[in-house]
């Protein structure tokens, strides 16, 4: 499948601060893909090396084949862009602004834009500065999709807006990526990205570190409660990768992901130091919690060490 964009080995600092760290990621033609992280994990840093905004210090952002940094403004072109406070002129009615950006564009982008507009109910003879934060949202996307840009960049795009306002939005991402359109949505928000991305990249003080498909990361994933006959001081080797762990008297809850086999989840009942386990299947939210948690240095017998303990 055509990669959209390549991010390679990117990084960018500001002083000794490092914003995004040896970023790598692809981003598939025709599809939802959601850069998943807490405010301040580097997301909108890397989406505005992405556009050419920003240049990164080391690697490289290509998209559609175009190299970000030196080819920004035709980049630019080729997408559309809703970042997380608009600026739109504000004396300006949503009428005015589609003429005034139609201008930047070819033929059909105001007809298109009106027709969005129309869609989304927005009133083309009322002022900006009039509009509520959903009215302005709306205006916002639609001339970001006006020119019917084959990727789409949204950068927190609903945060601060109501839920009906936010349900339209999702389901005109999911829209766009049944008519082959790419959609790159950034945030912070679990329950929108477990909606509509097909693939999430959860990222943490600006590393990457998971890409996977929505549902191969919910998948494979378990929350194990294995209880001991004693007090364990480690817990039970488990199948798969350990991402978290935390122990309350006798009871060890790990939570695990890449398991391919499930029974042997089962067969740790089987060990001598195991008295019952038990296994379900863990939400994304306690996934992307698990991903967020201050990981520890492995213990001696090569586990990854406990979180906390209670």
């Amino acid at each position: 499948m055509t990669n959209v964009i390549e991010i390679d080995r990117v990084t960018k600092r500001y002083g000794r601060f490092t914003a995004v760290d040896d970023a790598t990621l692809r981003v598939p033609a025709g599809c939802v893909f959601a850069l998943l992280g807490e405010n301040g994990a580097g997301k909108t840093t890397l989406v505005r090396m992405l556009l050419g905004l920003l240049s990164p210090d080391a690697g490289s952002i290509s998209v559609f084949g175009r190299n970000s940094t030196t080819h920004g403004e035709e980049v630019r072109r080729l997408l559309g862009y809703v970042p997380e406070r608009p600026t739109l002129y504000e004396w300006m009615t949503a009428a005015e602004i589609g003429w005034f950006t139609a201008g930047f564009y070819g033929d059909g982008f105001e007809q298109h834009y009106r027709n969005l507009l129309d869609r989304f109910r927005v009133p083309t003879s009322r002022k900006i500065g009039k509009m509520s934060k959903g009215m302005r949202a709306k205006v916002s996307l639609s001339l970001a999709m006006a020119h019917q840009p084959r990727l789409l960049v949204l950068d927190e795009p609903t945060s601060g807006l109501d839920t009906l306002v936010r349900r339209e939005f999702l389901e005109s991402m999911v829209d766009l990526a049944a008519e082959g359109h790419t959609v790159l949505l950034s945030s912070h928000l679990i329950g929108e990205v477990e909606r509509v991305a097909d693939q999430v990249a959860v990222v943490r003080e600006g590393k990457i570190l998971a890409v996977d498909p929505l549902d191969r990361l919910k998948l494979g994933a378990y929350e194990i409660t294995a209880t001991m006959h004693g007090s364990a001081a480690a817990p039970p080797p488990v199948p798969g990768t350990l991402l978290t762990s935390s122990r309350r008297g006798k009871q060890w809850r790990l939570l695990v992901r890449d398991v391919e086999d499930e029974g042997a989840i089962d067969r740790l009942a089987d060990l001598d130091s195991v008295a019952v386990v038990d296994r379900r299947t863990p939400s994304l939210e306690e996934i992307f919690v698990a991903y967020m948690t201050e990981n520890h240095p492995p213990s001696a017998n090569g586990q990854p060490g406990v979180l906390q303990e209670v």
